[in-house]
């Protein structure tokens, strides 16, 4: 665990938001290092399976920051809510009148400055293999109902789940989950097709068009996927 100034951190870099309500808005992304699951199609394994990058106050965070000149922050990791100095962070963050979406997979409550709360609870499509010494450990804590329903209740909301239309039953799961939850507005609950690249990407969307108009649910992108593909810094 950092000290209570000092965050590790994968990568901060300027780009567009490529998923969720805010898509194509001009965003500074912080990386924070660390994560206490282990999804299986992680895609930022430098910031979960394996941690990686220096170690930084808020104020240096912070400085990194402003040389971009835009004014959405996205805290994101890994899972940025494990740690403490977060809090601080969004605090100053806030104070320099920055709009911040923080990403996380709420299984943490914190109470901090947020625009958008980005939860995306981890299905069991998300649970790893045995070989990976994580599946229990995974399993336990990838849903925690009441921290999510705080979290509903304390914020700005996305809930945006990543599926897989040509496996399983994720759309079942996600109903069981919205039905063990309050007030939820279905317009905040977006489906974002699990890949990497932009042909599944733009197959499994297809095939997720008509399970959103069924439910008044939205679909979202991956934007950063179709214009840069899936490398680091975008």
């Amino acid at each position: 665990m950092p000290s209570n100034d000092k965050l590790r951190i994968a990568e901060i870099f300027g780009s567009v938001q490529g998923e969720g309500v805010w898509v194509g808005i001009p965003s500074v992304f912080v990386r924070v290092s660390g994560c206490n699951l282990r999804c299986v199609w992680c895609d930022t394994p430098y910031a979960s399976w394996k941690p990686e990058g220096p170690t930084m106050s808020v104020g240096e965070i912070v400085e990194a920051i402003e040389k971009y000149g835009i004014n959405h922050v996205v805290l994101t990791g890994g899972e940025p809510m494990l740690f403490d100095p977060i809090e601080n962070l969004a605090i100053e963050l806030k104070n320099r009148n920055h709009t911040i979406t923080i990403e996380t997979a709420g299984t943490i409550n914190r109470q901090l400055p947020c625009d958008l709360m980005s939860i995306s609870p981890k299905l069991a499509h998300s649970t790893p293999g045995k070989e990976s010494g994580w599946q229990q450990r995974h399993e336990a804590a990838r849903l925690a109902v009441p921290v999510l329903q705080s979290l509903v209740d304390s914020y700005p909301y996305q809930l945006k789940f990543v599926v897989n239309p040509e496996t399983g039953n994720d759309l079942t799961e996600i109903e069981t989950l919205l039905g063990q939850l309050h007030n939820i507005e279905s317009s905040r609950v977006l489906l974002m097709p699990e890949g990497t690249d932009s042909e599944t990407l733009h197959r499994r969307s297809r095939m997720l068009v008509d399970e959103v108009i069924k439910r008044n649910w939205r679909l979202t992108q991956r934007l950063h996927i179709d214009l840069f593909g899936n490398t680091k810094g975008t």
